[in-house]
């Protein structure tokens, strides 16, 4: 047996919800392209999870379904109040969906009737943590969600207590879209190792939550958003790439382990944080943007991935820049469930081998002989 770093190249498993075939990023065979320019968010989650595009019907039942699930129960509102201020909010993201299954009376039920509704309450109820964590630790109430509205706009308004602008809840839903599912990475990858033991959904979900909380898989959006803040200012955007670029720096939101071609995602974050831009009347987060890419794609031949304009993105509609993790999260429950349930269809213990390279025959040594 030899290993291979990061699982680099190897084939783990058989998955039909979504595919990288030459830089191509599909969901169900569907192109991502054609999906962030006419599907909503709804009817992503729908065909992750059934393998079709739903019709009217089916779409306006899970709308409706979404829109009824929608609201905690009391008690992870309390524990959610209960909770310190500062915590990272990927750390109490994984906490409070953790708390929802002791108060689901199906989290152990495991006919897939019964995971499918688990999904859509998990799927339902994870905006409305993130907006009630929000509004909590600002000294707000919590919003009582939407009835009948989608997941971006009742996000939104749940976040912040008003309706939301119609671009605003478009550059969400173009972001949810986005994000909703990426082949085997490694949350997914981790959601469904947890599950192959058949442990629940909910515990699939939150270690799908702790692998997306480190730094090299979901909070690149957050650092780059805390770079533009560190350049400052149109101006000051080429002498802080050059001074990155010589001293080797790594400039976050650019590359990707599976695109050597560049991200078919960023594309369209591009284009939506560049008409909030213009909504909010401050261009100067898409402008510096596109000239840094301009300069790492120049210099360095490296293209942005999607975590590179979603900060602008989400900057303009006003997110705390510590909750874009978050967010991606809300967007990404849609695959994990996806995943979890395809695992379950057809189980098999995932249990890999490692290639031993420590010391051999060695003898036990009495303690008073150490």
């Amino acid at each position: 047996m030899t290993a291979t770093k990061g699982l680099e190249g190897i084939v783990a498993t058989t998955s039909s919800i979504s595919s990288i075939i030459d830089g191509v990023l599909t969901y169900r065979g569907i192109n991502i392209d054609d999906l962030a320019e006419n599907a909503s968010y709804e009817e992503v989650v729908y065909l992750l999870w059934f393998g079709k595009l739903p019709n009217r019907t089916e779409l306006n039942d899970l709308i409706v379904k979404l829109s009824q699930h929608a609201s905690l129960p009391e008690q992870v509102v309390d524990l959610i109040r209960a909770t310190p201020k500062d915590v990272n909010t990927m750390a109490a993201l994984r906490t409070f969906v953790s708390a929802l299954a002791m108060y689901d009376e199906e989290a152990n039920e495991m006919d897939t009737d019964a995971n499918v509704r688990k999904a859509i309450r998990l799927q339902a109820q994870l905006p409305s943590i993130v907006a009630t964590f929000s509004r909590i630790r600002e000294g707000k109430e919590p919003v009582a969600p939407k009835e009948g509205a989608g997941v971006a706009e009742n996000f939104l308004y749940m976040l912040t207590g008003q309706q939301p602008e119609a671009i605003a809840v478009e550059a969400m839903n173009k972001a949810l879209v986005l994000h909703a599912d990426h082949e085997l990475n490694a949350s997914t990858f981790a959601s469904r190792v947890t599950v192959a033991t058949l442990s629940d959904i909910y515990s699939g979900v939150v270690s799908a939550i702790g692998a997306l909380k480190g730094p090299l898989h979901g909070g690149a959006n957050e650092a780059v958003m805390a770079m533009l803040e560190e350049v400052g200012s149109f101006s000051n955007v080429e002498p802080y790439i050059q001074d990155k670029l010589n001293n080797k720096e790594k400039i976050m939101g650019f590359g990707h382990r599976v695109y050597k071609n560049g991200d078919p995602r960023a594309k369209h974050l591009q284009k939506m944080s560049q008409q909030l831009g213009k909504l909010t009347g401050n261009t100067e987060w898409y402008e510096m943007s596109v000239k840094i890419e301009e300069l790492v794609t120049g210099m360095k031949g490296l293209k942005p991935n999607v975590d590179f304009y979603s900060a602008s993105v989400y900057t303009s509609l006003q997110i705390p820049r510590d909750l874009f993790t978050p967010i991606f999260a809300i967007s990404r429950v849609s695959g994990w469930t996806a995943h979890i349930l395809e695992q379950y269809e057809n189980n098999r213990l995932i249990r890999p081998r490692a290639e031993y390279t420590g010391p051999s025959h060695q003898a036990y040594v009495p303690i008073e002989d150490r």
